[in-house]
């Protein structure tokens, strides 16, 4: 998907445009209402979530307009004359305020919010919820993957098995996550991402001889050359015929730059291709290794310390596996002045209501300690509680807080500049250099505190007392 040409408003869910049709005909589609974006469960079982997709929806969001060939469709499948020609003017001219890019989130707390009239708010939903969450996901698992990487070179090799053009969303969100490269090339283009590629087997195999295959693709790249070395026999034919031509390279001046391992025992050939390499005087040639690589397979090869240099990661950063999706709603918070709320027999699907923001409070050393929702008008509240156990306070009064929530659009246009994925990924590390490291593990991670304000508890506690007869 090009987000850079912008997106049909089509791309979206039958019911919004149903919706807009009522509120349209019914003369309410320009009452004032506001919606919160959350979600309620970290991906992969893990202590956080990054922030992704923020740039790229703005932009969309900025230029979403209905073309005639989107009109003519939707009059052929029988919406009202009069809403089309509504359609036909359509131009966002809301507010969002929320989080930054590249923030570390957590859940309940609202991270983006919508300020407009009921229509167009309700336009944008389908929108905002295919981009924040599928780059929030794929920027967290890449992230998990560089925590396990440390400062090893991490490349996206993903597209082949991204969902659709959904994979170039997903390698700009890797590089949010820590990602170095990416084999994308068109992702490498609209984002300014490093490309990065080594040859397949296909090309080895299309030679009657392996030593002749790398050496032809030596001659045409002699400064950027990595061979793939376990077409046929990793140590027996690979990596001989590879040192021949590193040498080779070295008469007139190139070096060879790495060798590729791409099945088998990694940790293993890893480990007798560096012997081997550093043997023949080769130690400047880097090890690349790739096939089906996760946080747990990379932190599994370092911890047995092979001498890998470049992960080439691809399904499982690509997909989100095994979770293949972020939970997060977009949620009706204030219509026409009045706050609003989802009820449920279940508190957790409860939602929050009003206008409302995020402080971030800090522990002694700087640490981020807890996030408390207050409602917008709210600035130092004394203690937060928990959103679905009331028996549980934190005071939070004397504590260094920092605001989470900043404009990022109004009246339709964005308020400032649009940070580029190595800006985010730079942002991301400076963030989680602040989480405490019992919320980063992969296993049984800390729970991050998040709680509401007295005012906000009262608040949501009123309307629910208020419906109780409903339920």
């Amino acid at each position: 998907m090009n987000l850079e040409k912008g997106i049909s408003p089509l791309y979206t869910d039958m019911y919004q445009l149903t919706m807009g049709q009522a509120y349209f005909l019914k003369g309410r589609h320009g009452q004032k209402a506001c919606f919160d974006y959350f979600f309620r469960k970290n991906p992969f079982e893990g202590g956080y979530t990054i922030f992704a997709g923020l740039a790229d929806l703005l932009s969309v969001i900025e230029t979403l307009r209905f073309q005639q060939k989107d009109i003519d469709f939707l009059h052929k499948k029988g919406f009202h004359p009069d809403y089309l020609e509504f359609l036909k003017g359509f131009r966002f001219a809301g507010k969002i305020t929320g989080m930054r890019e590249g923030e570390i989130v957590f859940p309940v707390a609202p991270i983006l919010r919508t300020e407009g009239g009921l229509l167009e708010l309700q336009l944008i939903e389908t929108l905002l919820l295919n981009i924040l969450n599928f780059q929030s996901l794929i920027a967290t698992k890449a992230n998990r993957i560089r925590q396990s990487a440390g400062n090893k070179i991490l490349s996206d090799f993903g597209l082949r098995r991204a969902q659709g053009m959904g994979g170039i969303q997903a390698s700009r969100a890797a590089i949010i996550g820590g990602f170095d490269s990416t084999s994308n090339l068109l992702a490498a283009q609209q984002n300014d991402i490093p490309p990065a590629g080594t040859m397949a087997h296909s090309f080895i195999e299309s030679y009657n001889d392996e030593l002749e295959a790398f050496r032809a693709y030596a001659d045409v790249f002699p400064d950027n050359c990595v061979l793939l070395v376990d077409t046929y026999n990793t140590m027996q034919s690979g990596l001989p015929n590879a040192i021949k031509v590193a040498k080779e390279l070295e008469k007139p001046g190139h070096r060879l730059q790495g060798i590729r391992l791409d099945s088998g025992d990694l940790a293993y050939l890893s480990k007798k291709a560096r012997a081997m390499l550093d043997k023949a005087g080769l130690t400047y040639v880097r090890i690349v290794v790739s096939n089906q690589l996760d946080e747990h397979v990379v932190k599994s090869l370092l911890d047995q310390q092979a001498p890998i240099d470049i992960f080439g990661v691809g399904t499982n950063m690509i997909t989100g596996r095994p979770d293949g999706a972020i939970d997060g709603v977009y949620k009706l918070s204030s219509s026409h002045g009045s706050p609003r709320l989802k009820i449920s027999e279940n508190l957790q699907k409860t939602t929050l209501p009003g206008l409302k923001k995020v402080f971030r409070y800090l522990d002694e050393d700087d640490f981020f300690y807890a996030d408390c929702i207050v409602l917008e008008d709210e600035s130092d509240p004394k203690q937060m509680t928990h959103p679905f156990y009331k028996e549980k306070n934190l005071a939070l009064k004397g504590r260094k807080h920092e605001a989470l929530f900043h404009c990022h659009m109004k009246n339709g246009k964005i308020t400032g500049e649009l940070s580029g994925p190595f800006e985010l990924k730079e942002m991301v590390k400076n963030r989680l250099d602040h989480l405490p490291d019992e919320h980063k593990r992969f296993d049984f991670p800390h729970i991050y505190k998040v709680g509401i304000s007295d005012n906000l508890l009262k608040l949501r506690d009123d309307i629910v007392e208020r419906y109780q007869q409903y339920i």
